[in-house]
């Protein structure tokens, strides 16, 4: 792409950059509504997503925070477990969980281990950012790094820069383990195929300018007493790192778990995320706002990071089905002026009032890539009322939040059109997800990947009809 630069014809770039892509665009996606000629499942924009210094720097304090809240959630877990804190934090924590996978993240190996990859989902609003949704078991590292070297190569200024999306990530798992140049796997399950391709990327990536790295299904793995082993062509080396993509709900169906599992518990090989699927509850976003533990978090959090947490984690409640006592109530939620202390009165209440989002926590396929979320005033009352009931009904085996909803602000950018040959504009709503990588215990931004959703579109994922495309720092005089 040397032949374009950011003054060049922002139809040609938006061309070039599809040219320059692989076919699918290391995400197959939804293939059957994208034009023929588009590798990539979703639309193109000559430009990244624009980022003023105030944002980044905010967007970098907030990687900080995310560590002490990480940090203290492990800490709050492993106290409650042991009858220092109130038992019915793990008690939530665990519902749904059978014991084997409970047991796994109270393993004493494992115990200060924390996810090497944090991605939250941020909404952007007219008041500013907004945490919905925090993700330690992400993708779209590998996709997001693919354009961002073509982005890059534009003479774009990238929040991470050209290769800080894969460097990163490359110098956190290395640093992770004892040896100076480890054998990395990323093991890919049939459950998240659909991101194989990026996963493989990252692998030939670090491969070409590192380490040997493999992506593989987990039935490819070989073991002695030795460790976990990957075969290449008629050699075999020792696993030293595992990037686990695979879900915990999701382990009986894992070919070899239990060897995956097992050299973790040994700490021959180094998982991660660790397989602490309490870690992994959006119930945490409701335990954040529990007035019976803000003094936990007040003590834990530094004074910046329990402020910027309070800003942008919207208020959030567990469904919890358990009576309240008629002088009891839910915390800091009211209908009509009145106090909350039975779910039903959130049946029936009107179109404005139910501006909230139910979702389930975590444990379940119901609860990733948007699965499962309810948006109150997006649907008829009779449904809101389903599904409030069906949140309730579902406590003890999948927990759900109600969380409030915030309406990420307009914003417009540009797109090719392949079936007019044109550019567009599309007046969006967008969802920022920045990458945070923990390298010796510390917080790297290390790129931000933007979701321009349609402004009808209440729930904000990727799509077909969706901008996705790198951030950038603007400059002053842009």
């Amino acid at each position: 792409m040397s032949q374009l630069n950011t003054k060049s014809d922002p139809r040609q770039i938006c061309i070039a950059l599809n040219e320059h892509t692989p076919k699918g665009g290391l995400f197959e996606g939804d293939r059957e509504h994208i034009h023929p000629q588009s590798n990539l499942p979703w639309r193109i924009s000559p430009e990244p997503f624009w980022l003023n210094q105030e944002q980044k720097k905010e967007l970098e304090e907030l990687g900080r925070s995310l560590h002490q809240f990480y940090k203290a959630a492990n800490t709050l877990y492993h106290q409650s477990a042991k009858g220092l804190q109130p038992p019915w934090i793990t008690e939530y924590l665990d519902l749904g969980k059978p014991s084997h996978i409970t047991e796994m993240g109270l393993w004493n190996r494992i115990k200060s281990q924390l996810p090497l990859v944090m991605r939250p989902d941020l909404l952007l609003t007219e008041e500013g950012f907004r945490i919905i949704e925090m993700d330690s078991v992400p993708g779209g590292m590998g996709f997001t790094a693919q354009i961002s070297h073509l982005y890059s190569d534009l003479g774009y200024d990238l929040i991470g820069g050209r290769d800080g999306l894969v460097e990163g990530f490359y110098n956190a798992l290395s640093a992770s383990t004892n040896n100076q140049k480890p054998t990395i796997a990323f093991v890919v399950s049939d459950e998240s195929e659909s991101y194989r391709a990026e996963m493989q990327w990252i692998a030939d990536q670090f491969s070409q300018n590192h380490t040997r790295a493999y992506c593989i299904h987990p039935r490819d793995i070989h073991f002695d007493n030795a460790g976990l082993f990957i075969k290449d062509h008629g050699d075999e080396y020792r696993i030293d790192a595992v990037y686990r993509f695979f879900e915990l709900f999701d382990l009986k169906n894992i070919p070899k778990a239990e060897l995956i599992s097992y050299f973790t518990k040994k700490n021959i090989v180094r998982l991660t995320p660790p397989p602490k699927a309490y870690l992994e509850e959006k119930l945490w976003l409701a335990l954040f706002h529990h007035p019976h533990l803000k003094s936990f978090w007040e003590k834990e959090l530094q004074e910046t990071a329990f402020d910027q947490l309070s800003t942008l984690i919207p208020q959030t409640w567990i469904l919890d089905p358990r009576p309240i006592p008629p002088h009891a109530s839910v915390s800091n939620l009211e209908i009509n002026n009145l106090t909350v202390n039975s779910w039903n009165q959130l049946k029936g209440i009107s179109k404005k009032q139910r501006e909230m989002v139910i979702k389930p926590s975590g444990f379940s396929e119901l609860a990733y890539e948007s699965k499962g979320v309810s948006v109150g005033h997006d649907m008829s009352e009779e449904m809101w009322n389903r599904d409030i009931q069906n949140g309730l009904d579902q406590f003890k085996r999948t927990p759900h939040i109600l969380q409030k909803f915030h309406k990420s602000m307009r914003q417009t950018m540009h797109y090719y059109d392949f079936y007019e040959d044109k550019l567009k504009p599309m007046r969006g709503r967008t969802l920022l997800r920045p990458y945070f990588y923990l390298i010796d215990g510390t917080p790297n931004l290390a790129g931000v990947q933007a979701v321009v959703c349609p402004p009808d579109k209440k729930i904000l994922h990727g799509m077909v009809d969706a901008i996705i495309t790198p951030c950038a720092i603007q400059s002053e005089n842009q």
